[in-house]
């Protein structure tokens, strides 16, 4: 481990020597045994954060063909539709695309802006389905932050669907 190394005096006589200098050397491979044992250890009992995930509930498909009149019919009372522009905006009405009962109307992915409205919306309206809909120049982001939107204002009811050509109309002349 440690050892002292002592100097031997040199072969000329007759010379006095003063106190013998003594070199001390430490062997440090001990150490770093020791450290990559530590090293090994935290490694392999440490916990990586896992990656959070959203999770999302995908409708069931029904067995059979089933014509577009055959599925669900929603009531325009209880539709609440929200669609995802570019640029960040934001655009809902409650109803139908071809006959609104109230909208549509710009806002925004603040709290008092979309999450103000949806808690409006939920507790006056029961039953509701909000249907959530991204253009193709929407981003995903906010996408998500709409997702995250239904997740705090507590709406258990909702879909992602495909924006129809008649939304698209309505929000044209919009500003």
């Amino acid at each position: 481990m440690a050892e002292l190394e002592q100097k031997q005096p040199s072969g000329k006589k007759g010379k006095k020597h003063g106190a013998k200098k003594m070199s001390t050397r430490l062997d440090l491979t001990p150490m770093v045994d020791l450290g990559f044992l530590l090293v090994t250890f935290f490694m392999l009992t440490t916990t990586f954060s896992k990656p959070q995930t959203m999770e999302i509930n995908l409708p069931v498909k029904p067995k059979g063909e089933i014509t577009e009149e055959g599925q669900n019919a929603l009531k325009a009372s209880k539709a609440f539709n929200i669609i995802i522009a570019e640029d960040n905006k934001l655009y809902y009405y409650l109803g139908m695309a071809n006959d609104p009962i109230e909208g549509p109307i710009l806002t925004n992915f603040s709290a008092d802006g979309i999450r103000k409205i949806l808690l409006e919306k939920n507790s006056s309206i029961k039953d509701m389905v909000v249907l959530i809909k991204p253009t193709n120049d929407a981003i995903y982001k906010n996408v998500v932050d709409i997702l995250d939107e239904m997740n705090i204002s507590d709406i258990k009811r909702y879909a992602l669907v495909e924006v129809a050509k008649e939304d698209l109309e309505l929000i044209k002349n919009i500003k």
